[in-house]
C-alpha cells in the first residue's frame, strides 16, 4: 500500500518565488492493483512518480509507503556519466543487492546498446540512456513499477519488446503509470486518477477517470 496523506509540493522558481505542483494531496494506492494517471504536460506527473518513489520528499505531509517501489523508469538523469553503462549498471546491482551478471546479462539483450555499453553514458544519446535506464529497472525485480510515459522509447520494434516485458512484470508486481493518453492507460490498468490544478482525482473505474479527464482538458 501506497498512502499520500496531505502532500504538498512546492519549488522555488528562478525569480525567488516559489511554484506550487501539489497542494493538500490525500492518496491511497492498493495492493492488487494498477493504477493510471492522466494529466497533460506539466500538470505534474513526473513530480508524482517522483514523490512516491521516493526520489524527491514533499515539501509537507507524509508518505507512507509498505512495498518495494522502482525509480521512476523515464528518469534516466541518474546515470554516472563518466562511467560506462555496464559499469553503471553494476554500480546499481550492488545497491540493489542483485545479481550482478543477471542484471548485465540482462540489460545488454534488452537495451540492444551492443559495444556502447562499453562507453561512458555521457556520451548517449537520450534515446540510449532512456533504454539503458528501463532495461535496468526490469532487471531489478519490484512489488511495484513506476513509470512516466517511457514506453514510446525506440524504434516500433524496441517499443513493442519494452511493451511485453512490461507486461510481463504485472503477473507479479503492480505498476503506477503517468500518460496524456487514455489508450496507454487503459491498455495497462485497472483504475486511474487525474492530475490537474494542483490535485490527484482517483476513480475506480477508466471511464469515470477519462469522462473527468475529458472535462477539466476541454
Amino acid at each position: 500500500m501506497i498512502e499520500l496523506i496531505d502532500v504538498e509540493k512546492t519549488y522555488r522558481s528562478r525569480r525567488g518565488g516559489r511554484k506550487t505542483v501539489f497542494s493538500d494531496v490525500n492518496l491511497r494506492l492498493e495492493k492488487g492493483h494498477n493504477y493510471g494517471m492522466l494529466g497533460l504536460n506539466g500538470a505534474g506527473k513526473s513530480t508524482l512518480l517522483r514523490l512516491i518513489a521516493a526520489a524527491e520528499r514533499p515539501s509537507s505531509g507524509i508518505i507512507n509507503r509498505d512495498v518495494s517501489i522502482s525509480w521512476p523508469l523515464g528518469l534516466a538523469s541518474s546515470f554516472h556519466g563518466s562511467l560506462s553503462g555496464i559499469e553503471n549498471l553494476r554500480f546499481v546491482a550492488r545497491i540493489y543487492q542483485a545479481d550482478i551478471d543477471e542484471v548485465t546479462d540482462f540489460c545488454a539483450w534488452f537495451s540492444e546498446l551492443g559495444k556502447a555499453l562499453y562507453h561512458p553514458v555521457k556520451t548517449y544519446s537520450s534515446g540510449m540512456r532512456a533504454r539503458l535506464a528501463f532495461g535496468l529497472s526490469m532487471a531489478i525485480n519490484f512489488q511495484v513499477y513506476v513509470i512516466d510515459e517511457s514506453l514510446s522509447v525506440g524504434d516500433r520494434t524496441f517499443q513493442e519488446k519494452a511493451r511485453n516485458e512490461f507486461a510481463s512484470r504485472r503477473e507479479y508486481s503492480d505498476i503506477i503509470l503517468t500518460s496524456h493518453s487514455n489508450e496507454l492507460i487503459r491498455q495497462f490498468c485497472d483504475r486511474a486518477g487525474v492530475i490537474a490544478g494542483g490535485r490527484v482525482t482517483m476513480f475506480d473505474t477508466l471511464d469515470e477517470a477519462e469522462d473527468f479527464y475529458a472535462r477539466v482538458t476541454a
